[in-house]
């Protein structure tokens, strides 16, 4: 029996309650005597089974949308499927490759074909147009050639070399691994700095390199440990000092953010670097995320009375697809101009911080609002109170989903992304040491 989950419980649906009152209406015809007893409905999936759902779509998506000679991750796709645009992103692409490891881990595809994959990528990476070693942010998924105006981007080449290290460490064969490292090593981090502290944003060949900086707290952990880390051309671990973080106090929370950025600054780097029960001299990094989470939380429950589907069990805002097109909204401080709409990677993206919180969320999600759900999982965002379904998945927010997901079930990403001798070398450099839990 089918059945779904509802705020009051398990309910059947028209196909099943019209034969059931047929069956019911044919035995009193007949005279039949005694009850006729339905049979209970299924029991709900356990938390487990039902995040396992989750990734299976998700899963599907980078693996039905990307070349299969490339490798290349589209940056976004119809829901639904059917898809048919080659417009791909790197960041996607790094997600991707490490929700194949993922795949792999769980027999989500079939194993062979799943490393000929990451093989195909890799080795699509190594030839392809890069700057010293950083890639153009968008191309054609097909060719390689650069997206009309894209720039090469530090942080979303930190995005897919966290991806490429993901898959050396996880798959023990000696071509992908050498793959890997030759696409990691080659890497100039120097060069980015453009003789600055802290990172350019990016480079383009028309007008060199893009002025705006990482210079404050946000998702540019990761590009910063990777850098430091690096064996063959690292930047000095006095550029883990470089960049600011700015405290907020909001409903009690206090925490390191940047008050300009939404909620996914908190998790990206999380999704490969294990910050559990360490601090360096500013800050536990992972236990701020946690704090973060609470307070975009307690933030969305506040707007309740303007958009009453905002609940303890339905709520979420960061950057996503709007009805009015791409948005960076969320809060605290309240950013864009929030209408009401959930963005269910806001919650997933924070599963490993607020786990049991955040699956009610995305299980409400899916019961209450069956339109969100399509084949790739959540639609990337939906406006309860409009009627408003987006018809896009973007692979960096289902990439999100889909490895903090796995780091709450198992901390497999985690496990794996920290096995590479690099990850470890730049925590030390940095001073991220071991606190009691």
């Amino acid at each position: 029996m089918d059945g779904r989950r509802s705020s009051g419980g398990w309910r059947l649906t028209r196909r099943e309650v019209l034969p059931a009152l047929g069956a019911v209406l044919t035995l009193g015809a007949c005279g039949g005597g005694g009850s006729s007893a339905a049979p209970p409905p299924p029991p709900p999936l356990s938390d487990d089974a039902f995040l396992d759902s989750v990734q299976r779509a998700l899963f599907l998506y980078f693996w039905e949308q990307a070349s299969a000679t490339t490798g290349q991750v589209k940056d976004r796709a119809l829901a639904a499927g059917g898809d048919t645009g080659t417009l791909s992103s790197i960041a996607a692409t790094g997600f991707g490759l490490t929700a194949l490891a993922i795949g792999a881990q769980r027999g989500y595809g079939d194993a062979s074909a799943i490393q000929a994959r990451v093989s195909a990528t890799l080795t699509f990476l190594l030839a392809q147009t890069n700057v010293n070693g950083f890639y153009y942010h968008f191309i054609d998924m097909d060719s390689g050639a650069r997206a009309p105006g894209s720039e090469v981007s530090s942080i979303d080449t930190a995005i897919l070399l966290c991806g490429v290290l993901t898959c050396r460490a996880y798959f023990q064969d000696g071509a992908i691994q050498s793959l890997a490292t030759q696409i990691y090593d080659r890497v100039d981090w120097p060069w980015m700095l453009d003789g600055g502290a802290t990172f350019s944003m990016g480079w383009t060949p028309e007008n060199g390199f893009i002025a705006t900086r990482w210079d404050t707290y946000s998702e540019l952990m990761m590009l910063y440990l990777l850098a430091i880390g690096s064996t063959t051309h690292p930047v000095p671990a006095s550029s883990w000092d470089a960049f600011a973080r700015p405290s907020l106090s909001y409903a009690g929370y206090t925490y390191i953010t940047n008050p300009g950025a939404p909620l996914f600054i908190h998790q990206y780097s999380h999704a490969w670097f294990d910050f559990r029960n360490r601090a360096d001299a500013y800050a536990n990094y992972f236990d701020n995320s946690v704090t973060a989470t609470l307070a975009h939380r307690q933030f969305c429950l506040a707007l309740a009375p303007q958009f009453p589907d905002y609940q303890p069990d339905l709520w979420g805002i960061t950057a996503s697809d709007s009805v009015n097109g791409y948005t960076v909204w969320g809060g605290p401080p309240s950013l864009g101009r929030i209408d009401g709409s959930i963005v269910p990677c806001a919650a997933g993206g924070s599963l490993s911080f607020v786990s049991a919180g955040c699956i009610a969320v995305l299980r409400n999600l899916q019961a209450q609002y069956p339109l969100a759900w399509q084949r790739y999982g959540f639609v990337d965002a939906c406006n309860p109170l409009t009627g408003w379904y987006d018809a896009d998945v973007l692979g960096i927010d289902a990439g999100i989903t889909m490895l903090m997901a796995e780091n709450a079930r198992s901390g497999f990403v985690w496990n794996t992304f920290m096995a590479n001798p690099e990850a470890q070398s730049a925590f030390a450099a940095v001073g991220l040491k071991p606190v009691a839990s």
